[in-house]
């Protein structure tokens, strides 16, 4: 298992190239290159030409860090054709830049829009048709996230639809702090998920559910709204034992293939000693897991 941090809170603070040495001081041997400006921004074409992708590759190289995975953020299951189409001809570019990086893992949302889930699942798997056979060809393994907000926001139901897909290169992204709007049943979605679980992302939420839905109030009462939270481990409601413990029974742990990222969000003002303790923390739930696999 790789243990890779997710920059996110730098980038405001950090150039894309100074990222890498941020990463390695702050103690991690890996990356999760996610949204950039200059890289591959939010649901847009990417920004890197293949200069920026040998010199960010560099300066990987240069700090001892490897990119554990790449993560776009595009509308590939919009209902909308026009953007649809475009996110595919964006996920081509995406894929070749991975490619060029040296790394095999993306992972990214199902996206669409859950108001119209019967639409965004077509065009969800319209893209896969022109997609899979290239994400095979490259030999990549693409891990997809029900975020909350996509046309598929339950865990078990993203199990249900990857399993659709019936390619051994699509697998699941299990995001903590996403677990109240995947359904809440964490050990469950975990063992139905099985070996196809293969990312997860590591940050903390409140459970909006709680307090009879008042937890959070947004007016006008009913707005269609999620919210979470991305915190470090400790300040929200996820069982960390439930989540550390679902792992170490898949044996998520000992194997190579997976990926382990801390994604706190929440503290940008504190990011460098959060990520120190992310990692320490981490640390210590794996090795108490470690080795329980059934």
């Amino acid at each position: 298992m790789k243990i890779a941090l997710d920059p996110t809170p730098f980038h405001h603070s950090h150039d894309l190239l100074d990222l890498p040495a941020m990463v390695a001081e702050l103690g991690y041997d890996h990356l999760q290159l996610t949204p950039h400006r200059d890289f591959i921004p939010f649901y847009n074409h990417p920004r890197a030409d293949d200069d920026l992708v040998r010199r960010f590759r560099k300066a990987c190289v240069a700090a001892g860090v490897d990119v554990a995975s790449v993560l776009p953020v595009l509308r590939w299951s919009a209902p909308d054709e026009d953007a649809r189409e475009a996110a595919v001809r964006n996920w081509k570019r995406v894929i070749e830049i991975t490619v060029d990086l040296g790394v095999n893992v993306i992972n990214t949302e199902f996206s669409g829009r859950p108001e119209r889930a019967e639409e965004s699942e077509r065009a969800f798997f319209r893209s896969m048709e022109e997609l899979l056979p290239i994400i095979e060809r490259e030999g990549l393994d693409v891990r997809i996230d029900p975020h909350p907000d996509d046309f598929v926001e339950d865990g078990l139901e993203a199990i249900r639809i990857i399993r659709g897909v019936n390619s051994p290169n699509i697998g699941m992204v299990y995001v903590a702090c996403h677990t109240f709007h995947m359904g809440g049943n964490m050990s469950e979605i975990m063992a139905a998920a099985g070996d196809r679980l293969r990312l997860v992302h590591v940050a903390d939420s409140m459970d909006h559910r709680r307090s009879h839905g008042l937890r959070y109030i947004t007016n006008p009462p009913g707005n269609p709204v999620r919210v979470h939270q991305h915190l470090k481990i400790g300040d929200g409601d996820v069982d960390w034992d439930e989540f550390f413990g679902g792992l170490g029974r898949l044996g998520f742990f000992e194997r190579d293939d997976t990926v382990m990222v801390s994604s706190v969000f929440g503290e940008d003002e504190n990011a460098a000693e959060v990520s120190r303790y992310q990692r320490t923390t981490m640390q210590q739930y794996v090795d108490k897991y470690r080795g329980t696999q059934r």
